[in-house]
């Protein structure tokens, strides 16, 4: 089996599962550090060439992570591209177990199943915060509806004040983020490098979580901590 992923947390989770069936990923693929494949350009501008000439059975994908375009030069190639949707976690952990099992797994990993059951035991969060939850700034961009982040926060108790919004990923002022007075406001390391240098100085009068991309975006091994490094960092910034 050769695959190519096109996904930086589907690569973790089928070079944790399925060792040595990996031979392309992305430039934003860094989960194994030494992985030892050829680098097929970026999520959003993929080398469609280089995949060509990896030949593999099989380039796994994502809807949103990947462009429709892309992904139609390659089945146009007359190779199989496996595109994924994740949304919320019990999507993220069906959609685990298709990857894997298509990727050559035999065997459900045991890191799938720890995640699944931590999450399942979480406790219901009482109280409840709100928050603006930034993804990019110049111009600022926040999380919206039907969101695989924001079904995560939600598990943990905060509530995106624009998960109702039309869009999935809205371009909104930061005039308006500031007037929408949220509780809190979570500032993750990807898609843009939230620092505490940059980004918390937008919100003066609001506490800002940092928190880290991989355990807010990532579905794959990193989810069975990511209850604990979430809610350390929330609450740290919610005190």
């Amino acid at each position: 089996m050769r695959v190519v992923s096109l996904v930086p947390s589907l690569t973790e989770a089928v070079a944790e599962t399925v060792p040595g069936v990996l031979v392309g990923a992305t430039d934003w693929c860094v989960r194994p550090a030494d992985l030892p494949v050829t680098r097929v350009g970026g999520t959003k501008n993929p080398r469609v060439d280089r995949i060509i000439a990896l030949a593999p059975d099989l380039v796994i994908a994502n809807e949103e992570e990947n462009r429709a375009p892309d992904l139609d030069a390659l089945r146009a190639a007359g190779l199989t591209v496996l595109v994924t949707e994740v949304r919320d976690m019990p999507q993220a952990f069906g959609e685990l177990a298709r990857v894997l099992t298509a990727c050559g797994a035999t065997t459900r990993p045991r890191w799938l199943d720890e995640a699944e059951d931590t999450w399942s035991a979480l406790p219901v969060p009482a109280p409840r915060v709100t928050a603006v939850v930034p993804i990019w700034r110049r111009p600022w961009t926040v999380l919206g509806r039907d969101t695989f982040a924001g079904d995560v926060l939600a598990r943990l108790g905060v509530d995106n004040v624009h998960a109702g919004h039309a869009d999935r990923y809205p371009r909104i002022p930061l005039d308006e983020l500031r007037a929408a007075a949220p509780d809190l406001v979570v500032l993750p390391d990807e898609p843009y490098r939230f620092t505490a240098d940059d980004g918390p100085e937008a919100f003066p009068d609001l506490p800002c979580a940092l928190v880290s991309g991989r355990h807010l975006t990532w579905y794959g091994p990193s989810l069975a901590e990511a209850p604990r490094v979430l809610s350390g960092a929330l609450r740290a910034a919610h005190r």
